[in-house]
């Protein structure tokens, strides 16, 4: 079940290299502009609330005791802080192998993207900012989808 819970991991990985070039060029992180620890916090919840109503996402949160959702949110949290130029320390899987077996559908994939985009919305990201976390789960569809 585990596994099944890192597509929300998986969807904002490619932040990680986007986010060190802006931090090296000496502009703010992504995880600056964002709000730092918790905003994504914030965020994090609230997409996790989406997808446990999502009847496209629901599936993969069936069955987890109370224990498994901490741990599940708060490598979310670690996961989102790193990847956007944060100093937490994501230690989970890589996404790929995290979803080999799951086989994910583009209706699943688009069910998510869409909870991760009115999770933004609602928080008022600013369009930059939401662009560059919606170009980053566009590049990793193909580690998700399918496998």
């Amino acid at each position: 079940m585990k596994s099944k819970l890192s597509i929300l991991l998986l969807l904002c990985a490619a932040t990680l290299g986007s986010a060190a070039a802006q931090t090296a060029a000496g502009e703010k992180s992504l995880y600056q502009r964002l709000g730092g620890y918790d905003a994504i916090a914030a965020v994090t919840d609230d997409i996790i609330q989406r997808f446990v109503a999502d009847p496209q996402i629901k599936p993969f949160f069936v069955g987890l005791n109370d224990e498994h959702k901490k741990r599940v949110r708060q490598h979310l949290v670690d996961f989102l802080c790193q990847a956007t130029g944060g100093p937490c320390a994501y230690t989970g899987r890589d996404m790929k192998t995290a979803h080999t077996g799951l086989h994910i559908t583009e209706e699943q994939w688009q069910a998510a993207v869409k909870d991760i985009t009115d999770t933004l919305n609602k928080f008022k990201v600013p369009e930059r900012e939401k662009g560059e976390v919606l170009n980053a789960v566009g590049g990793l569809k193909g580690d998700i989808v399918g496998q």
